[in-house]
């Protein structure tokens, strides 16, 4: 059984072992863990158990209709996400990743509606947040939805979230404020390449690098 109240638990590269055991225990229960990421915290569940998604939902009061991007700790961890790796692609994780840049895949056949939004897509980014990546690659790979309900501004610290979710998370890991700023750039490879939301990363510096091998980004996206 997953505990009813939230338990925070401080990060420390020395406690990594047991910090990845316990979130993987929770996950593994279909619970939320709050993490700590490159810009906010987000709110972490297991991408292929369709009762921890339906309760992210829940907890976040947000409507169904918009997909939920999955954090990865390592290029590998794509397979089970994705049907196929476009190029441009390829280009963007080669410069870009880690870092904040979310790039918008064809989805793998079968991949929950809940994290698709029945799109066929999934936004997926190899964060290069230490603390967040040290626990991906021991636990694999997660959601990483804002942890804000609907409306509000995402936190940058573990008491935001408590304060924020009260009972309603089950493990928030404490790395200490995050540096807040702008979000990840989300960037669809899928046919004509477009930015989505436009973010920490510099449209003109996602131009150039495709450029150089020969893609281009649509001029209308915004």
């Amino acid at each position: 059984m997953v505990s009813a109240m939230a338990k925070i638990e401080r990060y420390a590269a020395s406690t990594v072992p047991g910090l990845a055991d316990r979130v993987r225990r929770v996950l593994g229960a279909s619970g939320l863990v709050a993490l700590p990421t490159e810009s906010f915290y987000g709110l972490a569940v297991a991408p292929f158990d369709e009762q921890s998604l339906a309760r992210l939902l829940r907890v976040k009061g947000r409507s169904e209709g918009k997909p939920i991007l999955v954090l990865i700790g390592d290029r590998l961890d794509l397979e089970p996400f994705v049907r196929s790796i476009p190029p441009a692609a390829t280009v963007l994780m080669d410069a870009f990743w880690p870092g904040p840049l979310t790039i918008v895949f064809p989805a793998a056949v079968g991949l929950s509606d809940a994290v698709t939004a029945g799109t066929g897509s999934v936004g997926i980014r190899l964060s290069a947040w230490q603390p967040l990546v040290d626990l991906l690659r021991r636990v694999g790979p997660v959601t990483g939805t804002s942890a804000n309900r609907a409306g509000m501004p995402p936190p940058r610290s573990a008491e935001e979230v408590q304060h924020s979710f009260g009972d309603a998370v089950d493990l928030i890991i404490d790395a200490g404020p995050t540096p807040g700023g702008r979000p990840s750039t989300v960037i669809d490879v899928q046919g004509p390449i477009r930015i989505i939301r436009d973010g920490a990363i510099e449209r003109g510096a996602l131009a150039a690098q495709l450029a150089a091998h020969d893609l281009h980004l649509d001029e209308d996206s915004r």
